[in-house]
């Protein structure tokens, strides 16, 4: 359960401001710790791990806490919150949220040695112009620890585009993604408070306000792969009367089912926009947080592919379920990609699945 926004910003950011800056008060002599365990290797996962997450960890609070201050200066100078909608500060908020990233994507450079590798469509002129002529929808898998800061991220420093995200309530308890996600237009959702109606609602709504240089990600999968919520989603489809879906589900095992309301409810609220589609592999096996420390991947490069479908291919005009198989036909592209690719020696690979009609054109691998 998120508390109340005024419950979170006068205790909850706070709190954290506070407990960061006592971790890095306590920074040296937590490395020193973490240094003389991994050399008497007491640290059984090995590589220095406590070393990186220290080193990681300082970085990730620092830039916590000067987003924070950042941000408050925003609603004082703003006229004590008065002017924030306005497009000078909401400028200025994605600016403050690239550079966040950015700090963090540097940071896990050098204490983990990742690398992201991304294989993307070629960007338009206008894209590479930085003059944006339409705006896209992202559809993007969502598995492991932060590969969603990996994705806006390249869409702010790359695309040079203003992402609208649709994320879970939870995420409010982060201060600095409360504060910048609630100025910003993005959708707070909550499985169990808000309805499909409303749910699918919201993400139009998003979907009709975007401009050419906008951006709205949304993840269909509604979260984090783990190996009960596939079993759970297929169980779904199965309770619902949809075996077939059920079964091309349980034929992708890198995949949740996606839930095409919101998906295609932003489609069909924004005709101008290009779909992207996002896979990516290297950090789904992450899964708990003795993953994180036993198995978070170091010195590996983090592989991601995008496929752009130009407005005028997306199915727009064909019946709801015409819509759902070509979004389902998409999923099985992205999980055969995801086989293919993962870190590590696969003793099968399927066959590959020919891309959705409409879309060859758009791939970069030609």
């Amino acid at each position: 359960m998120v508390p109340p926004r005024v419950i979170r910003r006068l205790v909850l950011a706070p709190m954290v401001v506070v407990f960061a800056l006592a971790v890095l008060a306590l920074s040296p002599l937590l490395a020193l710790l973490a240094l003389l365990f991994g050399l008497a290797g007491l640290a059984r996962a090995g590589r220095m791990r406590g070393l990186r997450l220290v080193s990681f960890a300082v970085v990730w609070l620092t830039a916590e806490i000067v987003m924070l201050f950042l941000l408050l200066g925003l609603w004082v100078i703003s006229g004590f919150g008065g002017r924030l909608d306005t497009e000078e500060y909401q400028a200025r908020h994605y600016a403050i949220m690239q550079r966040f990233l950015d700090m963090l994507y540097r940071g896990a450079e050098r204490s983990y040695g990742l690398r992201a590798e991304v294989t993307e469509p070629e960007l338009t002129e206008q894209e590479q112009a930085a003059r944006l002529a339409r705006p896209v929808i992202v559809l993007s898998r969502h598995a492991g620890p932060g590969d969603s800061f990996l994705l806006i991220r390249q869409l702010l420093s790359v695309y040079h585009r203003r992402p609208r995200v649709v994320m879970k309530a939870a995420l409010q308890l982060d201060p600095s993604v409360d504060v910048v996600g609630n100025r910003l237009p993005n959708v707070f959702v909550s499985p169990r408070k808000t309805g499909e109606s409303l749910f699918t609602e919201q993400i139009a709504r998003l979907a009709r306000g975007l401009d050419d240089d906008g951006a709205l990600v949304i993840f269909p999968e509604g979260g984090n792969w783990t190996p009960g919520r596939w079993r759970r989603g297929i169980r779904r489809l199965e309770r619902s009367g949809r075996a077939d879906l059920a079964a091309r589900a349980r034929a992708m095992p890198n995949l949740l089912p996606p839930r095409p309301g919101g998906a295609l409810a932003a489609i069909a609220a924004c005709p101008r926009a290009d779909v992207i589609f996002v896979a990516h592999a290297g950090l789904d096996t992450i899964l708990t947080l003795r993953d994180v420390w036993r198995r978070f991947p170091i010195g590996q490069v983090i592989r991601a592919r995008w496929w752009r479908v130009r407005c005028d291919e997306v199915p727009r005009a064909a019946p709801y379920e015409a819509q759902v198989r070509w979004l389902y036909d998409w999923w099985q592209l992205i999980d055969v990609w995801i086989t293919e690719n993962q870190p590590r020696d696969a003793a099968s690979v399927p066959a590959a699945v020919p891309l959705p009609e409409g879309s060859a054109s758009r791939s970069a691998d030609e």
